[in-house]
């Protein structure tokens, strides 16, 4: 697909880029430089940066950039990300990374999928075999899918993703949104406890070598929010998420059986009128 093309479905979509920054002046250029080859509407929240991140992005055309002067977490920045989206009219954000983990290239393919099942928040897996990461990061990963599942019920292949593509108005939960990464999982729970299709996609992910690595996860402090929150997921679970999916089955059931019995109505009613048609013919 023509990325002229492309840029004008993206539009016609009503979708945007959302890309939430803290501090990664080297690659900050990079990214959103590439996203503006597959999408014209890109906005850049600046998460408290003290680096030249924000200086840079000014010297980009063409983008909306979205700043504060304190840092207040990924979390936050993306609740003021999807905000802007909504002021400007659109429906859908795709969100990826300032840090130059994920491919611009791959906005295609999340286009696709939108098309494919529209009103779903599609989720960008990574395709993680064979990439160099650490213990904890491949720990954090398996303990967050598990985690998930038992909250919904639902499997996932990776729940820590930050490339995804967001229904901006079936987003739940934003008002409780916590502010730091455990949001993204916090989103995907209440997306599906809601009932909004979560399809995952395979998408492509760079690692750049260890000591050139830069990220603001803090591991203990980080990994200690995440218990708290799982804790309170599980909890809200079993008091709201399982009535909410209870109450959607017991509607299907009750559509399903009403939908039956109007049809079977239907074909009863009409074959007594035929009926009745055919006798008064008779006389």
């Amino acid at each position: 697909m023509m990325n002229e093309e492309l840029k004008k479905q993206l539009r016609n979509r009503r979708i945007c880029v959302v890309i939430p920054t803290y501090n990664n002046d080297k690659t900050i250029k990079t990214v959103v430089e590439k996203c503006l080859l597959y999408c014209d509407d890109v906005i850049v929240v600046t998460d408290g940066c003290t680096d030249r991140t924000t200086d840079i992005l000014h010297a980009i055309d063409d983008i909306t950039i979205v700043s504060y002067p304190q840092n207040r977490g990924k979390g936050y920045a993306l609740k003021m990300g999807f905000r802007r989206a909504l002021e400007m009219g659109f429906s859908y954000a795709i969100t990826l990374d300032g840090d130059g983990q994920h491919y611009p290239e791959d906005i295609p393919l999340f286009l696709k999928a939108n098309q494919q099942h529209p009103q779903s928040l599609i989720i960008g897996s990574r395709q993680l075999e064979g990439v160099d990461r650490s213990k904890g990061s491949s720990f954090a990963n398996k303990f967050s899918n598990f985690w998930f599942y038992v909250q919904t019920g639902r499997a996932l292949p990776d729940t820590q993703t930050g490339y995804r593509l967001y229904p901006l108005h079936r987003l739940h939960g934003l008002s409780l949104l916590t502010s730091r990464y455990e949001a993204e999982l916090e989103l995907l729970v209440f997306a599906s406890w809601h009932g909004v299709k979560l399809v995952p996609i395979p998408v492509q992910v760079y690692y750049p070598p260890r000591n050139e690595r830069v990220s603001h996860f803090r591991p203990g402090k980080d990994f200690a929010r995440i218990s708290v929150l799982n804790t309170v997921l599980c909890f809200l679970a079993v008091v709201y998420g399982l009535p909410l999916r209870l109450c959607r089955a017991l509607m299907t059931i009750l559509r399903t059986v009403y939908s039956l019995l109007f049809s079977s109505f239907s074909r009863w009613l009409s074959s007594l009128l035929s009926y009745g048609f055919i006798r008064n013919s008779v006389r």
